[in-house]
């Protein structure tokens, strides 16, 4: 939320950045540095394996940067500030999130990943309402207090944090095993582990396995080398190199990820997702000020009625848990739904009750499809990375790859950022407010039918196997 109060003071005070068609430089800078950051931010998490160092370095560089904004009356300032607040968000977003997958239970993945949802809509459209009542009736300096109030309060979490391979560790030493650990075999992974097994525990798979072979199957000469344990001196580096042997040569965790259709096709509902809600970020504060002659805070309260349907991703969320078979119907239903709001809102043109009441309505039905689609992306991610480490648990390597794949679907959403206001900018200006509606409902309700036809896998190969048995 902090970034976006920084957004929309930047947009009060710098005039002679804007341009015609929004939105602002500084804004396109930020979304920028996120989509070259997050997936090296992402890459080195994983290599790290270490959740709390990276979230400190990513938080106080996110201070600096602000810093830089509040204190700066040169361009060399903001551009330097703005560039420095992009590349730290990226690295917040993307290990917070990694680090939320290695804690939380898979069970329970997708009301927590719910919260994140409803805390990231709230952020990105209730920053401009707050913020803009901050700077109304406190001043300029009064948005940055609370910024900086944010940032710090979120240090000290991070440092009182405790990540869960610490608290095994200590469960560990005083002679008990975590029960998600008791439970592991070489079909299931360690809950909330996502991505980041041992090279000992591969082991463990490949002995369990052969162990449950048919006797009449004869042994390869790879599976007979481990049929036993390696040696206690044997270094995890020794082990890993062993495990090797056993399957193919391992890819890389980016090639693996891009070579998935389902990953893309991920990366792109999310590309969509950004694009729309930032579209109307930029553009529907203009829209009602010309139509309804609406004052800065008339125009941040108009997006409360696209954020408070975000308080149901929890609610799909835990719905999806229960129910994971419904993820692809409830993804394609929300881009699907989302059409006749975008469409609809070409029939609000006057300053009028009954059009003000119809605008509000439009955009909680777009407010819920969206809210809908976050859910169910955010969720799919782990999802993906978890199924590819069950079939073969060396896939990613040591370190995993989830912070990776956070990485590059952050990326996707920032370069939906860049597109978005562009694209509704141009069109509203150039050709009408109603030809924006369309040209997002058609790019919302084509999406509709790959989230169909991949998300929670792929429907044919799902479709066949179900029919085999």
């Amino acid at each position: 939320m902090d970034v976006d109060f920084v957004e929309f003071v930047w947009r009060r005070t710098s005039s002679m950045f804007t341009y015609v068609t929004p939105p602002t430089l500084d804004i396109r800078k930020h979304h920028l540095m996120i989509l070259i950051s997050a997936a090296p931010a992402g890459y080195l998490a994983d290599r790290i394996q270490c959740r709390r160092w990276p979230l400190l370095i990513g938080l106080i560089a996110l201070g600096a940067s602000t810093a830089f904004l509040c204190v700066g009356r040169h361009l060399c300032f903001w551009i330097v500030g703005r560039l420095c607040q992009g590349a730290s968000a990226a690295v917040v977003w993307t290990v917070g999130l990694a680090l939320l997958v290695d804690t939380v239970e898979k069970d329970e993945l997708g009301k927590v990943l719910g919260f994140v949802g409803t805390g990231m809509t709230l952020g990105s459209l209730g920053g401009p309402l707050l913020g803009g009542a901050l700077y109304e009736y406190g001043g300029y300096y009064s948005v940055f207090g609370l910024a900086f109030g944010f940032i710090a309060i979120d240090v000290v979490l991070r440092l009182v944090m405790i990540e869960r391979k610490d608290a095994e560790k200590w469960l560990n030493t005083e002679g008990e095993t975590p029960p998600a650990v008791e439970s592991t075999t070489h079909s299931e992974l360690v809950p909330g582990t996502f991505g980041r097994i041992d090279c000992g525990r591969h082991l463990d798979w490949i002995e369990h396995e052969v162990a449950i072979a048919p006797q009449s199957e004869p042994k390869t000469k790879a599976s007979s080398i481990h049929q036993k344990h390696p040696p206690e001196d044997t270094t995890a580096h020794e082990v890993a190199a062993e495990t090797e042997t056993v399957c193919e040569k391992r890819k890389s965790a980016l090639y693996t990820l891009c070579s998935s259709c389902r990953f893309i096709i991920t990366l792109w509902a999310y590309f969509v997702w950004g694009l729309i809600i930032t579209s109307f970020d930029s553009v529907l504060p203009l829209f009602v000020e010309e139509t309804f002659n609406w004052q800065q805070t008339a125009q941040g309260l108009i997006f409360v009625p696209l954020t408070l349907p975000s308080f149901f991703d929890p609610i799909i969320g835990c719905f999806t848990d229960r129910f994971p078979w419904t993820r692809r119907y409830v993804a394609c239903a929300a881009f699907v739904g989302a059409v006749p709001a975008l469409v609809c809102l070409r029939f609000v043109r006057n300053d009028s009750v009954h059009d003000k009441v119809m605008l509000c309505g439009l955009l909680a039905l777009l407010g819920f499809c969206l809210a809908a689609m976050l859910a169910i992306i955010l969720v799919e991610v782990s999802y993906i990375v978890k199924e590819k480490e069950t079939k073969r648990p060396t896939v990613w390597g040591k370190g995993g790859s989830i912070a990776l794949a956070y990485g590059l679907l952050n990326s996707s959403f920032s370069a939906g950022s860049l597109v978005g206001p562009f694209l509704a900018g141009c069109l509203r200006e150039k050709a009408s407010w109603g030809t924006m509606g369309w040209a997002l409902a058609l790019v919302s309700g084509i999406s509709g039918v790959p989230a169909f036809l991949f998300f929670g896998g792929c429907f044919r190969k799902r479709h066949e196997v179900e029919g085999n048995n």
